[in-house]
């Protein structure tokens, strides 16, 4: 079993101080000195450094391995001076140190060898125990030791995705057996989340424990699902896996693809900061985010990835238009609406960071 409940009064463990860092300043609704920017996938696949490190070496292997994982998260903070790294890692990390049978095959994504389609499946799915994140979090280590001022972003994948992949078998375009048992089997589908939001919970605590600044929880296919659907099926589960890491103190990022219809429950389920994909103007995001009498929300986006292979005045335009809508809410950090492709030039990426910084 897992060592932590899904909610604690426990204290908090320490963490460094970095009172000045723009982009906690900006996740906690401050001034920072600049709009700060980092990527989604910056970690990888876009940089000549990280293919030649990886050659040859499986994805979840990379992902097992201290100091290659250190290695590649640091890489794009010291090619192009982003205001944060991004734990290089995979959603199904935590499910694959569990003793899950799922491997990542290139060209394809997540695999998974038994999809769980039962009540025999679910009671089947083992626990987390923290030790076997313990690579991982030995990964966290090394990069608090050698991040200086930066702040490390922690990840894990959200309940319904890593469903998805488990029902599914693998990635799916219309999550067709996964709704089919949500509907039909409600009560196996709610055993099913709420062991993978201790399974989350548990991977998102120890990262904290190990020292990051921040944590994103990626409900990458959420945006499959209607508004009710999210608020029945999803929103509870997200929630437990959110409040369960509250007591830290730090930035909570909530992300999907396709969710601008569920910006308000992702902002319910407990998320700081919320990150939208290009579809909707961040200006837009920011009002439908607003609640009377609250705070200004804080957002994360949106620059679509596709346009970093457009001319570079195309791009100019697009960062500054963005910049100015984020003006919105009360706090932006500059972002892609989803991963960086991985055919999209570094230098693209470097200039973007340093564009955004002058504005």
């Amino acid at each position: 079993m897992a060592r932590w409940p899904t909610m604690t009064t426990s204290p908090a463990p320490a963490r460094r101080a970095l009172p000045d860092a723009p982009l906690l300043v900006a996740a906690r609704g401050g001034s920072p000195a600049h709009v700060p920017v980092w990527f989604m996938r910056q970690a990888g696949r876009s940089l000549p450094e990280y293919r030649q490190l990886r050659e040859g070496v499986p994805m979840l292997s990379a992902c097992f391995d201290p100091e290659m994982l250190a290695e590649i998260t640091i890489q794009p903070v010291r090619r192009h001076g982003v205001d944060a790294a991004i734990l290089f890692s995979d959603i199904v990390v935590p499910l694959h140190a569990a003793g899950v049978d799922i491997d990542i095959v290139a060209g394809t994504g997540p695999v998974v060898a038994n999809p769980v389609r039962s009540r025999s499946d679910v009671d089947a799915l083992p626990e987390l125990d923290p030790e076997q994140a313990r690579p991982v979090t030995d990964g966290v280590r090394l990069l608090v030791e050698q991040l200086g001022t930066t702040p490390l972003i922690g990840f894990a994948g959200a309940p319904f995705t890593l469903a998805s992949y488990l029902i599914e078998g693998g990635p799916s375009r219309n999550h067709e057996r996964t709704k089919a048992l949500m509907h039909s089997e409600p009560d196996l589908w709610h055993a099913l989340a709420g062991a993978l939001a201790r399974i989350t919970l548990t991977f998102l605590r120890a990262q904290l424990d190990a020292g990051v600044d921040a944590v994103q929880l990626f409900d990458s296919w959420a945006g499959a699902l209607s508004a009710r659907d999210y608020r029945e099926f999803v929103l509870p589960h997200s929630a437990a896996v959110l409040s369960g890491v509250a007591d830290y103190g730090v930035p909570r990022i909530h992300f999907g693809v396709g969710t601008a219809e569920l910006l308000g429950d992702m902002r319910d389920a407990g998320a700081d900061v919320v990150g939208v994909d290009w579809r909707l103007p961040l200006d837009e995001a920011v009002r439908r985010l607003t609640v009377p009498g609250g705070a200004a929300p804080v957002v994360q986006g949106n620059l679509d990835p596709a346009l970093l292979f457009a001319s570079w005045p195309v791009i100019e335009a697009e960062v500054r238009r963005i910049v100015a809508e984020g003006r919105a809410a009360g706090g932006h950090i500059f972002n892609l609406g989803h991963g960086v492709l991985p055919d999209t030039d570094p230098d693209v990426l470097t200039r973007v960071v340093e564009l955004v910084h002058s504005l």
